[in-house]
């Protein structure tokens, strides 16, 4: 329940209401307008998926290899958006009898969230139709979000944050500056980003609320939690690099020195590692937020924690 002493900015969750109300979008009417994925073109910029560091690929593999990230960045959207759905629901528990505007935003954020899940799986299945059989995207969004949801409130919003602050990042830094993107997945983004912009917002009032909430003790173990939740998420990239590797091995159509094999599978890791934690993390407005929060001993053991995902 809201408290006296967890004060809500209402000004800023208003906005978000208006912000969310004036940009409303469709997913047919507005983002895929009976259009299908062009893949002569690229999915992801070489910003994002690194593989300008492969100079021995030709077009055909780098952009086949752009598809296949670009495959599992939308998947891994849909995935992320199964918990943080789930756990803004949650949190929008302690404005029920408090503050309503504020719970409007919370209930559309959720409500946007669930169309985002159905974008990507109707993603998906589209490119399931232009890609050879073969392609597995191994999390599975339930068993994942069981396993988040254990943890502390502060560790997940944390997570969420960091998260949307990135979505942001690489849309604007990256694809939408590249013309070699297919249009179609590019205007995913552009939708995607427009909604996610007023989620970040959310997301950091309401980490800040849960911080004002936990004793120094709660707080120690939140960052433990946080350690642990990014521990867990290099898991799931490590799995997927992996497995997206070994995709493209198998319909390439080109045989591949096992030099360049390990090239290929140490690049793969590079960029998901980078796409889904290092950015984030590098993210300025992450870094503020979770600066104020936390102490100098904890900060070292996150640094230390990192250290090995931002080599």
């Amino acid at each position: 329940m809201q408290t006296a002493q967890q004060p809500v900015e209402t000004a800023r969750y208003a906005k978000c209401v208006e912000v969310s109300k004036r940009i409303r979008w469709d997913i047919d009417r507005d983002v895929i307008r009976g259009r299908k994925f062009d893949f002569s073109k690229k999915f992801l910029p070489d910003g994002i998926s690194k593989l300008n560091e492969l100079d021995f690929l030709r077009p055909g593999d780098r952009r086949l290899l752009s598809q296949i990230q670009g495959r599992t960045y939308a998947n891994m959207f849909g995935l992320v958006e199964r918990f943080i759905g789930a756990k803004i629901l949650e949190v929008s528990r302690d404005h029920w009898l408090g503050d309503q505007i504020a719970l409007e935003a919370l209930v559309r954020f959720s409500d946007e969230e669930l169309k985002h899940q159905e974008l990507f799986r109707r993603i998906e299945r589209m490119v399931a139709e232009g890609m050879p059989a073969g392609y597995r995207f191994a999390p599975q969004p339930n068993d994942v979000a069981s396993v988040v949801l254990t943890k502390s409130t502060w560790a997940v919003l944390a997570l969420t944050c960091n998260i949307e602050l990135f979505t942001q990042a690489h849309y604007r830094q990256t694809i939408e500056r590249d013309d070699d993107v297919s249009e179609l997945y590019k205007d995913v983004f552009l939708f995607h980003w427009r909604e996610e912009s007023q989620h970040a917002i959310l997301d950091e009032l309401e980490w800040v609320r849960e911080n004002a909430k936990l004793s120094a003790q709660q707080r120690d173990q939140a960052v433990d939690d946080l350690i642990a939740l990014v521990a867990a998420v290099d898991g799931l990239v490590q799995l997927q690099a992996g497995a997206d590797a070994d995709y493209f091995f198998g319909i390439c159509g080109r045989s591949c020195t096992p030099q360049q094999m390990e090239q290929i599978r140490t690049v793969m890791l590079k960029a998901y590692r980078w796409q889904y934690i290092v950015s984030g993390v590098q993210d300025s407005r992450f870094s503020e937020i979770l600066g104020r929060m936390i102490d100098g001993a904890q900060a070292s053991r996150i640094g230390n924690a990192l250290a090995p995902i931002m080599q």
